[in-house]
């Protein structure tokens, strides 16, 4: 109700201007004006304020007027009148349904990714599976084997190679279309829950708390290694123009990181819980979000050009991703205790678009359709839920592209 209200308060400031000032104070020109006065103040300085002996025609617009029955003028009915845009309506149910047997609920993974060559990739247990949003043909790419499991997966920003990073610390590299393994990197000690990837750069973080940055075309890839968390690295994201790397852990912290230091060059330590949900804005340049855990529950937004913290919201749960629309200045987040929601936000203001509801477990993982109008959101009731979230893509002459296609099809393996 609350959020109605605030939408109709123009158009009722603008019907009340009309009725009592008069036709020439309910245009949308006049609030150019009004400015100038200051803003709130609506009263503007007619010449015949508290004259005596007002003549009819600079009263009534139209003397007809006065026989009407309706107490609202031929101005205002005008104005009621006009189209006024229409909300834009986000189904509360998801338009498809995937289930997805022994996908992990666990807070510290990364299981889910969505390519530009519109397929999901998707890892249950040791295996990783394809599945095209296109065909919705599902294939198995690999099999880690009974002593393994899958911890994450990343593709490349053009979609033919998948990163799968597992338990025991290894990272695969595999070209998708001939489901060929073509790299292992080794390094890390411990399970790689996080990878994002830079051109040719992939950046993985591991438990055993240091993130390596590896050149995947060398033979020695190994770029650099960072060190600064103390826990577990559970989030890692770089930046649109590729030269920030941010990264968030199981120590509450932080950090920023640029290729050419092995230290941060910015530390954020407002979080009071584990920063898995990382993101960085499409529209503006430096614009961050991170998202807490079960202790912290908010969202901080971060100047990175200016190392300064610019805002926070308390979402009232544990904050387990986050992800910018491409389309418009909107940002969702997914949930886990207690609430295990889906809430899609208006930027910068954050009031509440949609909440979408339906997993009874943590909704711990996320990805978003390459035209950025479908996310799909995976939880530990091991389903994938499709959702219509966002507008689609406007092109170069304004109008609106098409949708996705979602054939049938209800099991991914």
């Amino acid at each position: 109700g609350g959020t109605g209200s605030r939408e109709s308060q123009p158009l009722l400031n603008m019907l009340l201007r009309s009725e009592l000032l008069g036709a020439d104070y309910a245009s949308p020109k006049s609030d150019k004006g009004e400015s100038k006065r200051g803003p709130g103040n609506f009263m503007p300085e007619p010449s015949n304020l508290f004259r005596f002996k007002t003549s009819l025609d600079t009263m009534v617009e139209d003397p007809r007027s006065i026989y009407e029955l309706s107490p609202v003028g031929g101005n205002s009915r005008r104005l009621l009148s006009t189209p006024r845009k229409a909300k834009r309506k986000i189904p509360k149910i998801p338009f498809k349904v995937l289930d997805a047997p022994s996908l992990q609920d666990d807070f510290y993974l990364n299981l889910v990714d969505w390519s530009a060559m519109n397929v999901l990739a998707v890892g249950l247990g040791s295996c990783v599976y394809l599945w095209s949003a296109c065909t919705s043909k599902v294939i198995k790419l690999c099999d880690l084997g009974p002593e393994n499991t899958v911890t994450s997966v990343s593709w490349t920003q053009r979609g033919t190679h998948l990163a799968v990073g597992t338990n025991i610390g290894e990272v695969q590299i595999w070209d998708t279309g001939k489901c060929k393994r073509i790299r292992s990197l080794e390094g890390h000690g411990a399970r790689v829950g996080t990878m994002s990837w830079n051109s040719h750069t992939l950046a993985s973080g591991s438990r055993d708390r240091s993130i390596f940055l590896r050149d995947i075309r060398v033979k020695d890839p190994v770029i650099s290694q960072l060190s600064g968390h103390k826990q577990e690295v559970c989030g890692l994201r770089w930046s649109f123009d590729d030269n920030q790397l941010a990264s968030g852990g199981n120590d509450n912290k932080l950090f920023i990181w640029d290729m050419h230091s092995t230290t941060p060059v910015t530390r954020f330590v407002e979080h009071s819980a584990a920063v898995k949900a990382i993101a960085w804005s499409p529209h503006q340049h430096g614009l961050l979000a991170s998202g807490g855990g079960t202790a912290d529950r908010c969202i901080r937004f971060w100047n990175t050009l200016t190392s300064s913290p610019l805002s926070c919201v308390d979402t009232g749960s544990q904050v387990c991703n986050l992800m910018w629309s491409k389309n418009v200045n909107e940002i969702v987040s997914t949930h886990g205790y207690s609430l295990n929601q889906i809430i899609i936000w208006k930027y910068p203001f954050m009031s509440k678009v949609a909440t979408l509801t339906g997993h009874t477990y943590r909704v711990l993982y996320l990805a978003m359709s390459p035209d950025g109008q479908t996310i799909v959101t995976g939880a530990g009731d091991e389903t994938l839920r499709f959702w219509n979230a966002f507008p689609p893509p406007k092109s170069k002459d304004g109008a609106l592209g098409q949708s996705l296609l979602f054939p049938a099809g209800n099991d991914l393996r």
